[in-house]
């Protein structure tokens, strides 16, 4: 069923033609806090987590406890309230999905995007856009957006809803791993207009990357490409200018290529961690163990120590002063999916 994976396993790092620069050196800094949190009631790789009013929201992704075969889609959905022991089973999305985004804005829980398997193939992208609402305790459909998208990054920013960079259809057929293309789009969502607009498009065209909102700016950092593998590269949008600017690469790892497909990220106390995604090679590929940190004042990162458990697939939310790092898989592809919740502070 993850035939995408086996794919990508065969090109690794190939065809990576960056210039990194100087500025990806990476310093140490002291081991962070890590402490458990409760598990996910099933376990499931492939989500976008988001935060509203503090509570934590997880929905769809893939899972070995959805369909009937070693994996399947998920359309469940939980909630973490803050200081909780149990996440809280809620309505479930409105067709199963896996890979979509959820962003926290206005009082609502927005699921972008995402694969479904509707057409008959695992990785038809979708359009849609299916709003939770809290306080309804239901889901409606919102604005579709202009065309199909998944593995994107989608960050709230100054009561927009910004979709940036991930997959599209290449052409017209879409519901196969070989239909992909990647994208560097960047549309916006006024939720209360109900409109989706055109910003200035990402410099590089990705997938799989994470962001996330620090200072003012959504950063994009890492992911891959459909044709070169892992990338490093790391990019900031300004909204006041409507423009990108090139940021410190991701670092070189204790192991696998330079950058990272299916890694997390989310910021607190003005800076931004990195955690996980996975890389493929001849030899079947592994999984980043590395906490990296990114300090915008000097444009540098900073290693954090390890995971406890390294995953891709992951999620990553800021709640107060630490982050959550949610699920996810513990070996490249499909392989040891968890329901792990560990708490990092930093």
């Amino acid at each position: 069923m993850l035939s995408r994976r086996e794919t990508l396993a065969g090109i690794g790092a190939a065809g990576l033609a960056l210039n990194l620069g100087g500025r990806a050196g990476a310093q140490t800094a002291p081991e962070p806090q890590w402490n458990a949190g409760p598990d996910l009631p099933m376990r499931v790789q492939e989500i976008y987590p988001a935060v509203l009013d503090e509570v934590i929201y997880v929905a769809g992704g893939l899972s070995p406890n959805a369909g009937r075969g070693r994996i399947g889609v998920s359309d469940r959905v939980f909630s973490l309230a803050p200081d909780a022991t149990s996440w809280r089973e809620r309505p479930r999305l409105p067709v199963p999905l896996h890979h979509p985004n959820l962003v926290g804005l206005e009082g609502l829980v927005y699921a972008v995007g995402g694969f479904t398997a509707q057409t008959g193939g695992l990785w038809a992208m979708s359009e849609g856009v299916r709003v939770f609402d809290p306080q309804r305790n239901r889901w409606r459909n919102g604005p579709a957006m202009p065309q199909p998208y998944a593995e994107t990054v989608a960050v709230a920013m100054n009561g927009r809803l910004h979709v940036v960079t991930g997959r599209r259809p290449a052409g017209l057929s879409n519901k196969a791993w070989s239909d992909h293309a990647d994208t560097n789009a960047h549309i916006v969502l006024d939720p209360a207009a109900q409109i989706w607009t055109t910003a200035a498009p990402a410099p590089t065209a990705r997938n799989s990357a994470a962001g996330a909102e620090l200072n003012g700016r959504l950063h994009v950092v890492g992911g891959r490409t459909v044709s070169g593998g892992n990338t490093p590269v790391h990019e900031a949008y300004d909204p006041a200018s409507d423009s990108w600017e090139m940021r410190a690469p991701l670092p070189e790892p204790e192991a696998g290529p330079r950058g990272a497909g299916g890694l997390a990220c989310a910021s607190v106390e003005g800076a931004l961690y990195v955690f996980g995604g996975e890389w493929f090679d001849n030899s079947g590929g592994g999984v980043y163990a590395q906490v990296w940190r990114y300090d915008p004042q000097s444009d540098s990162w900073t290693g954090m120590g390890r995971m406890p458990t390294p995953r891709h697939g992951l999620g990553a939310v800021a709640v107060r002063n630490a982050i959550a790092t949610i699920a996810g898989a513990a070996q490249p592809s499909g392989v040891e999916t968890t329901a792990k919740l560990d708490w990092f502070t930093p």
